[in-house]
């Protein structure tokens, strides 16, 4: 059953701390460390801070302002620190951080494929906008280059994450009342869509099964 959205957004600022002057620097703070590489919540932290903005309990402007400078600044450490030692504090590191060295390299590939316009779009992808700035720092995109479209796409990453959060914020009440109205048809599509996977695998086992040659 889905938690109402009344508590559940509360007990996300109780937690994180996102009750006045203090929330803006629990958002700044998870946001700086997400965009240099430390898995944290960072996002959910901005979406949060802004629903609570639209709740009335921050200002949503300071809230954008902040995560904005926030995610520029944690993105151009990672530049720093994949400029001057990316590879090798990956290779001795990177497990603790959940970045084994084989994911760092297929993170890398796809970067240096799409060139600098993917540091925008990268802000959007779950870990890649954990690591695009270590990731143009190792393969030496020019820092300039590197700091135009970081700043784009921290404003766009921004400016959607936010105003959604702060929509969410002004209308708490009718989409929990919507969430309330439809959660069952929600859980039993995914149930059938769970059996249909399940079903489909069990056909392939048995077909593979059936086409194998016999033992000898």
């Amino acid at each position: 059953m889905i938690a109402p959205l009344s508590v559940v957004l509360p007990a996300l600022t109780v937690l994180w701390g996102l009750r006045g002057a203090s929330g803006y620097l629990t958002i700044a703070a998870l946001v700086l460390l997400e965009n240099f590489g430390i898995p944290v919540p960072g996002e959910t932290a901005l979406i949060a801070g802004a629903a609570y903005a639209g709740h009335g309990h921050l200002n949503i402007v300071a809230v954008a302002v902040v995560a904005f400078i926030a995610a520029v600044i944690g993105d151009n450490i990672g530049y720093a620190i994949g400029r001057s030692a990316g590879r090798r504090l990956v290779t001795r590191y990177g497990r603790y951080l959940l970045l084994p060295p084989a994911r760092f390299a297929r993170a890398e590939q796809f970067v240096t494929r799409h060139g600098p316009e993917i540091i925008i779009a990268a802000r959007f992808i779950e870990g890649l906008r954990q690591l695009n700035g270590i990731i143009a720092g190792t393969t030496a995109m020019p820092w300039r280059r590197f700091l135009a479209y970081n700043v784009l796409g921290a404003a766009l990453w921004v400016a959607v994450w936010a105003a959604l959060g702060n929509y969410a914020g002004h209308h708490l009440a009718t989409i929990e009342k919507n969430l309330r109205q439809y959660q069952w048809y929600a859980i039993a599509a995914l149930a059938l869509l769970a059996g249909a996977y399940a079903g489909l695998h069990i056909l392939r086992r048995r077909r593979n099964a059936h086409h194998e040659p016999p033992r000898t």
